[in-house]
């Protein structure tokens, strides 16, 4: 019986990475619903080629203008989660890879519809991991990370002690400007900046990825996955992108998870939950006998001076809802880099305004338990944010 499968994020680089897998293997599998943005020509591709049952898109004149394509199609089309029960049907398999705080809705009410959820939504787990958490218990869902740092700290950490372990240790490749002049940071053009070395990934993530805050919410991030004391993580530069995670025990042990940078490896393991041949969905280079990873591997402490949000993990500790604050703050920033209205190196800067403003702690010592909640902290700091930007 083929198992049915939901995409959050379907045009989305997890979403097409799923997809490349799931076509090696297409006789186990149906598609239940997908949930995209504004892609139109990919999106009325996976119409065309896929089938699913249910196709949600966000944006309202795609969603017009592909319901007037496919108005004959048996394909579901609609512009809106119906939470009446009129579009879910229980997933087998639900990939929830929809960037930013807007994933966090879905992600929640798929959690109560799958079996398992394959979850690439970093800001949902640190905006709302409790709720995350609670549905997954009463509905019986196993919840598997499938970015590539969260998945090998998971297999790292199988029949480990947390007592056991000194650090975890999440790797970062340093972004397009590891080794870029200092003084010239603050002229990068948004261009060079979603220009990721090692991997391919959207544009948010990217630039995350260059100002090393998607470490720093990664740490977060781990630490609610795993339910590890943040100051027990840590972030070290590693060039090259082979090793993923490092957990060093306190016997002295160290242990890694390596393989190469592409997503496909941990969400082909992630959906298969078993043994598989890694290259029957991806071509590796683990046959080619020049590719010897040891003799590449270097690890670096994180310069502050190039990468000022490390800084920020301070902050990460002291309130509840400070991880909340930081990443509304962080998309907003993002978004404003995105359209050229501050500088790359402002980041830091900005975020410190954010985290000092006299209504800071009022928000940040909140524990939200409805999403909500979650959202009247997130639309503060987004607030907050465009405030403190154009004064």
């Amino acid at each position: 019986m083929k198992k049915s499968v939901s995409i959050l994020g379907s045009t989305g680089s997890i979403g097409i990475n799923t997809l490349k897998i799931l076509e090696k293997k297409k006789n186990l599998f149906k598609y239940n619903i997908f949930i995209a943005n504004k892609n139109y020509k990919l999106i009325c591709n996976q119409i065309q080629n896929y089938k699913p049952r249910v196709f949600i898109i966000n944006n309202f004149l795609v969603f017009k203008k592909v319901k007037e394509k496919f108005k004959n199609n048996k394909v579901k089309i609609f512009n809106h989660f119906d939470y009446e029960g009129r579009i879910f049907k229980k997933s087998d398999l639900t990939i929830a890879g929809i960037p930013g705080i807007a994933g966090l809705k879905p992600t929640i009410e798929f959690v109560k519809n799958s079996k398992k959820v394959l979850i690439a939504n970093k800001e949902s787990i640190i905006c709302g991991w409790n709720l995350i958490k609670k549905n997954a218990q009463i509905n019986n869902t196993k919840i598997i990370p499938i970015d590539s740092e969260h998945y090998s700290i998971m297999k790292l950490l199988e029949n480990e002690k947390l007592a056991n372990i000194k650090k975890i240790y999440l790797t970062a490749s340093g972004g397009p400007f590891l080794n870029y002049n200092l003084k010239k940071l603050k002229y990068i053009k948004p261009i060079q900046a979603i220009k990721h070395p090692k991997w391919k990934m959207g544009k948010k993530i990217s630039v995350d990825s260059a100002t090393l805050m998607n470490k720093i919410l990664e740490l977060i991030e781990a630490s609610k996955l795993f339910s590890v004391n943040i100051n027990k993580l840590e972030i070290v530069i590693h060039p090259e992108s082979l090793v993923h995670a490092i957990i060093q025990f306190k016997n002295g042990l160290h242990k890694f998870i390596y393989h190469e940078t592409t997503m496909l490896i941990p969400i082909a393991n992630a959906i298969f939950d078993k043994d598989i041949d890694i290259n029957d969905f991806v071509k590796t280079n683990s046959k080619n006998k020049k590719f010897l990873f040891f003799n590449t591997l270097n690890f670096f402490k994180v310069d502050p001076k190039r990468y000022p949000v490390i800084n920020i993990k301070n902050y990460l500790i002291k309130y509840k809802s400070s991880p909340i604050i930081i990443n509304a703050a962080n998309e907003i920033l993002v978004d404003q880099y995105m359209r050229k209205k501050i500088p790359f190196n402002s980041f830091y800067s900005h975020l410190k305004r954010v985290l000092r403003d006299r209504n800071y702690k009022k928000y940040a010592i909140k524990k939200p338990n409805k999403i909500s909640q979650i959202f009247q902290i997130d639309q503060w700091s987004r607030n907050m944010t465009y405030k403190l930007i154009r004064k």
